[in-house]
């Protein structure tokens, strides 16, 4: 029997054995969920105690940790106080759509005269832009708040002053050389790294800006909770860190959305199949049933969709555009499948030495901008390399726009900022970006990623990574540490939810699943127990060798009204 085992690289946390025995000691957890903790950085008790309990961290005011706070306020509240026109321009991603729908409902509870515009991902591409600046001066608006963008727009935001415009930047991707003229920035990458308020999203800094704005205006009762609820589905959705104010605020609001109040948030709920009997939601039930029904709108239809689904107090409307966004997202997963098809056999086809390169660059020519993006984590996470991944812009063929996703040790935003002379947009984070350039400099921005991509990235780096916490029996893997685990909640971005690992176990049965993209298996340790599990979107490692190391997630599988532990497959070796 063959086997196609993956080529994964792990790192195995090595915590301090006498600050485990410590924190198992003083915080009352159990040396299993000790090292896991002290894995992700904690190395005293006084952080450990904020990290298990946010709220007894006191916070800093966001009005003196955000410098243009008070500017913004006064230039909100006098526009209020005036019946000026106020122009929100969001994005077309969960973050984006989730902080226009926070805003909206923010300024008109404070009796503001507030409307929106969304780019069009299709025609417009990222970000505030010239024609949307004029449409605004058309339309007598006189103050421009954008929402998860702006901070790389200098020429639109040059234009709106120019017409004579106000102009209030919330954002919160990576700096630019030179900022925006706009009258007020909110971003918090200008803050210390110290700051706890570092991490926001956009969906975050529109909630910061419309809680003070409440609190300024002595309006804020009735609306705290409705903005909470938004923050919570836009910070998970849009994979922002799940640290600092994040981890705080986020247990507060997966509390509420178990019974939401605003009426989207219910009918989402509904059509996403999230069980109704939970009192806290979990990351996941975002992260997997809500947010992508949310950014399926964005990536492939109207995101007017979202904002009225977001903002209605209509029932029957809440449901309608809810089903709109559950069809639409079952679009995207076959758009992504097949991309992702595509891509991988272009790849096997040897046509593309990634390995040589240290990344990979794909253009594919009828390929679906909006769903791009996605196909790029999923061939990292298969290839372990950065990712460029492209379509033609135009029938032409004379521009290309696409995405890329990065790496442990790989800077998308400084990636891009190595072709700046060569690109025509980009923006984006560490993590990942956006793009768009002429064709005709495919070449140069191919030699220019690879010289970048050689000096990051060595021989070694070119394997997907695997972070596991700590060894365990497939005994200890129970319900008493599920639940301790999902007492430490909320895990995600930059705080992974622990991945254990046992060696030597036997592979007891292995099948694919009906669809033939899942791995089913039964495996045994050493100690005879046995466990059942699910390996997704991984059907290339059948068939499995009889003996393997396994590195999984625990997850509580329900069939039939009975429940069983099971492990969710992160690597085999």
């Amino acid at each position: 029997m063959t086997s196609n085992l993956p080529a994964q690289r792990w790192r195995f946390g090595q915590p301090n054995p006498q600050l485990v025995e410590l924190f198992s000691q003083s915080l009352g957890l159990s040396r299993i969920m000790a090292e896991v903790i002290i894995n992700r950085g904690l190395h005293c008790t006084e952080d450990a105690e904020i990290y298990i309990n946010p709220e007894a961290q006191t916070l800093p005011s966001p009005l003196t940790e955000f410098p243009d706070l008070p500017k913004c306020l006064d230039l909100l509240t006098e526009a209020i106080a005036l019946g000026s026109k106020i122009a929100i321009c969001g994005d077309y991603d969960a973050d984006g759509m989730t902080s226009t729908a926070l805003l909206i409902r923010a300024l008109r509870h404070l009796g503001a005269k507030a409307d929106y515009a969304i780019p069009s991902r299709m025609q417009d591409g990222y970000g505030i832009n010239n024609r949307i600046v004029k449409e605004f001066k058309e339309e007598g608006i006189s103050l421009i708040l954008t929402v998860d963008n702006g901070i790389s727009a200098y020429e639109p935001i040059a234009l709106a002053k120019e017409l004579g415009l106000k102009v209030i930047i919330t954002d919160h991707h990576d700096l630019p050389a030179q900022l925006p003229p706009a009258d007020g920035i909110l971003n918090p990458k200008l803050l210390p790294p110290s700051s706890p308020y570092r991490g926001l999203a956009g969906v975050g800094v529109a909630y910061v800006l419309g809680v003070t704005l409440a609190q300024k205006q002595g309006q804020l009762e009735g609306l705290t909770r409705q903005l909470l609820e938004l923050y919570t589905l836009g910070t998970i959705a849009d994979l922002a860190p799940l640290t600092g104010v994040n981890r705080r605020w986020l247990k507060r609001g997966l509390k509420l959305l178990a019974k939401p109040q605003i009426l989207g948030i219910q009918a989402l709920i509904k059509v996403g199949g999230v069980d109704k009997k939970k009192k806290t939601l979990s990351s996941d039930d975002i992260g997997f049933k809500l947010g992508p029904r949310i950014n399926a709108i964005g990536r492939i239809s109207d995101p007017q969709i979202v904002i009225e689904l977001l903002t209605t107090e209509d029932e029957s409307i809440a449901l309608h555009r809810a089903s709109e966004c559950h069809s639409v997202n079952q679009k995207r997963q076959e758009l992504c499948n097949q991309i992702t098809k595509d891509a991988i056999a272009f790849i096997e086809e040897g046509k593309i030495d990634y390995k040589g390169d240290r990344f990979l660059l794909l253009l594919g020519e009828h390929w679906h901008h909006g769903v791009i993006g996605i196909v790029g984590s999923r061939l990292v996470e298969r290839y372990g390399v950065p990712v460029f991944i492209a379509t033609y812009e135009d029938e032409e063929k004379k521009h290309i726009r696409g995405s890329a996703r990065g790496t442990e040790e790989y800077n998308i935003f400084k990636a891009l900022q190595s072709c700046d002379d060569l690109l025509l947009k980009y923006g984006g984070h560490k993590a990942a970006g956006g793009f768009g350039f002429e064709t005709k400099n495919l070449d140069l921005i191919k030699d220019r990623l690879r010289e970048f991509s050689h000096q990051s990235l060595s021989l070694e780096h070119l394997k997907p990574l695997l972070k596991v916490d700590s060894q365990i029996s497939f005994y200890d893997a129970d319900f008493d540490l599920i639940k301790e685990i999902e007492s430490l909640y909320p895990w995600g971005i930059e705080n992974d939810p622990p991945i254990f690992w046992t060696p030597d176990v036997t592979v007891i049965s292995q099948k694919l699943t009906k669809t033939g993209e899942h791995l089913q298996l039964t495996l045994q340790d050493e100690s005879g127990a046995k466990l059942k599990c699910i390996a997704w979107q991984k059907s290339h490692y059948y068939p499995l060798p009889p003996n393997i190391d396994v590195a999984y997630k625990l997850s509580i599988n329900e069939w039939r009204g009975e429940k069983t532990v099971q492990l969710d497959i992160q690597g085999i070796k």
